[in-house]
């Protein structure tokens, strides 16, 4: 098996592992106690919050724990909105109620924004991205507005691996007196990310990116921010999240985040050299193919180091995920092809690649345990395929 599908989860990490089982068997306390065993399990979120906090150089008290990428993302846009309508109201005392995001967000974004508008709560400008997915300031500075709440763009995005310019997004939207979000889910544990220098107001992140398990994720939180809970209930997470902490989760995600801040450095030199290597061994095969996504060409390198966003013009993505499948490769494409969905990737065709396109790019995306005999293999592999397509073998 050559997994090649990092971007949709990674495999958990021994050591993750092994700091999560004492909290299924034996420390299975209620954090929200007072004896003994509930405040072992209270220790433990509280060490994972630093952790958390460790890695983006945050303040512990400015990590919130949640279930995942998608509910800390539809915290921060709900929670800056209904800010919006209390303590950053306008000078003439209207309610601010303008969104602005990026046409390629993830759609745990972009469905929270349409439901949002729907129901008639916010106004949202969606920014278009150039032919290599980057939001251009320009553009945002054009739509900036007073009743402007919010601005959410993505660190880094999860198809093509553009990394945005963060920084100078937040420049222009904290002048224009509005909060800052970005979804870092992609960015998270794989490049480097300061909150004080990126100046961010708030950012989401998820444990199963990063070796962790699946359904724990943060948003953290600009200290000065007096956002509210999205959930009723309990006083949990300063009275910012209700229900009993998901302890086992939260402990997986804090050594997960342990791991990536010691292991950064390294994978992130290894991950470019390989993601490199599989470019170039497919373009040798198959010349036609282009890249999608930044070209990161030289010393410009504003590509995700695992992510390889490639297309096979005149050739279908799904038939060569089949046929790498069969091959005991996995990676993944823009298009929903599991579920049944022949709809385009709406990453792809925001960056203006062409229907036809974008349903033959595939996505490869590198971890920790990818090495350079598997990108051989792969590449050998897609080799062999398209011969096979093109004597129609594969029909």
């Amino acid at each position: 098996m050559i997994y090649l599908d990092n971007a949709a989860t990674t495999k958990m990490q021994e050591e993750v592992l092994e700091a999560m089982l004492p909290y299924l068997t034996e420390d299975y306390g209620n954090p929200s106690s007072v004896y003994v065993l509930a405040s072992k399990a209270a220790n433990a979120v509280a060490r994972a919050r630093a952790q958390v906090a460790d890695l983006i150089r945050a303040k512990e008290h400015e990590i919130f724990f949640t279930s995942g990428g998608t509910e800390a993302d539809n915290w921060a846009l709900q929670g800056a909105l209904l800010l919006g309508r209390t303590s950053m109201r306008m000078a003439d005392g209207r309610n601010k109620k303008h969104i602005i995001s990026s046409r390629i967000e993830h759609h745990a974004i972009l469905h929270c924004l349409e439901r949002l508008e729907e129901e008639g709560l916010a106004e949202v400008t969606l920014l278009p991205v150039d032919e290599e997915g980057f939001v251009d300031p320009s553009d945002l500075a054009s739509v900036l507005r007073p009743e402007t709440v919010l601005v959410s763009v993505m660190a880094a995005n999860n198809e093509i691996g553009t990394i945005e310019p963060i920084a100078e997004l937040v420049a222009l939207t904290h002048k224009a007196g509005a909060l800052f979000h970005t979804d870092a889910v992609q960015a998270f544990g794989q490049i480097p990310l300061d909150v004080r220098e990126l100046g961010v107001d708030l950012m989401s992140a998820s444990a199963h990116k990063i070796y962790g398990p699946k359904g724990a994720g943060m948003l953290y939180i600009q200290e000065s921010i007096p956002f509210r809970s999205m959930i009723q209930g309990g006083p949990q997470e300063k009275n910012r999240r209700a229900g009993t902490e998901n302890v086992l989760g939260i402990v997986g995600f804090g050594a997960a985040c342990a791991y990536a801040g010691r292991t950064m450095e390294d994978r992130m030199t290894r991950e470019r050299q390989l993601r490199d290597l599989l470019i170039k061994r497919i373009r040798e095969i198959f010349p036609a193919a282009k890249l999608n996504g930044p070209q990161s060409e030289g010393t410009r390198d504003l590509r995700l180091p695992g992510n390889v966003n490639i297309c096979f013009p005149g050739k279908s993505a799904e038939l060569l995920l089949i046929m790498l499948d069969a091959k005991g490769i996995m990676a993944s494409a823009g298009s929903a092809c599991a579920s049944g969905s022949l709809d385009p990737s709406h990453v792809l065709a925001a960056t203006g690649l062409s229907a036809d396109d974008n349903r033959a790019s595939l996505r490869f995306s590198l971890g920790e345990e990818t090495s350079r005999g598997e990108i051989e293999k792969t590449a050998d592999a897609l080799g062999r395929i398209l011969d096979e397509l093109r004597n129609g073998q594969g029909v």
